[in-house]
């Protein structure tokens, strides 16, 4: 997969002078990724014609948009996860729960398939792999910044390891909603169940 420049980075405006974008258009090429991903096709059987079929749009429609088709897969993942929410700034506990059930809306829920199919695409391709970590850091950031404006307020342990706390934190709702990894937790407040467990032991 070719390297894409930072002229053409992914969730950037992409349209040709004089060529209005409807967000009607995105959306719909967007929701088409998704379906075929959810469908059980790998990331590189998905093709920019299989897209555009799916879409109801022509393949220039696609390209005006976006550059290739890794930063269309990327965009995918962005509409899939949603936007975060706003904190409340008031506790570390009441901001990592939100945190949390952010990535266990519905919408996320219902394409927990295609991160599966996902994932060994990104094990195999270095290029959709940085572009995902792209993505994905400034959502982690949000994390850290929660975990030491807890250290800062007393909230947290002074000594906490921020890294392994944010992991801690991510990894189990990821098992949960992709794999069902374990039966026994139930569903139902997840999000306080996970963030009280981790906070046993980060708390000052």
């Amino acid at each position: 997969m070719n390297a894409m420049n930072s002229s053409t980075a992914a969730g950037q405006e992409r349209k040709a002078p004089g060529r209005p974008r409807s967000a009607q258009a995105d959306e719909t090429i967007l929701d088409a990724v998704l379906a075929l991903l959810g469908e059980g096709q790998s990331a590189a059987a998905v093709s920019i014609e299989a897209v555009a079929a799916r879409a109801g749009v022509g393949k220039a429609t696609i390209y005006r948009r976006w550059p290739n088709k890794e930063a269309l897969l990327i965009d995918a993942v962005r509409a899939m996860k949603g936007p975060l929410p706003e904190l409340a700034g008031r506790s570390v506990r009441e901001d990592l729960i939100a945190l949390v059930q952010a990535n266990r809306t519905a919408r996320a829920q219902r394409h927990s398939k295609v991160t599966a199919c996902l994932m060994p695409e990104l094990i195999r391709d270095d290029e959709l792999s940085r572009m995902y970590r792209d993505f994905i850091e400034p959502r982690r950031e949000v994390t850290r910044q929660v975990l030491r404006r807890g250290i800062e307020t007393g909230e947290l342990r002074p000594d906490l390891d921020v890294e392994l706390t944010q992991i801690m934190l991510s990894a189990p709702g990821m098992m949960q909603s992709i794999f069902h990894f374990n039966l026994a937790i139930p569903e139902e407040r997840f999000a306080e169940t996970l963030v009280d467990a981790v906070l046993r032991g980060a708390a000052a």
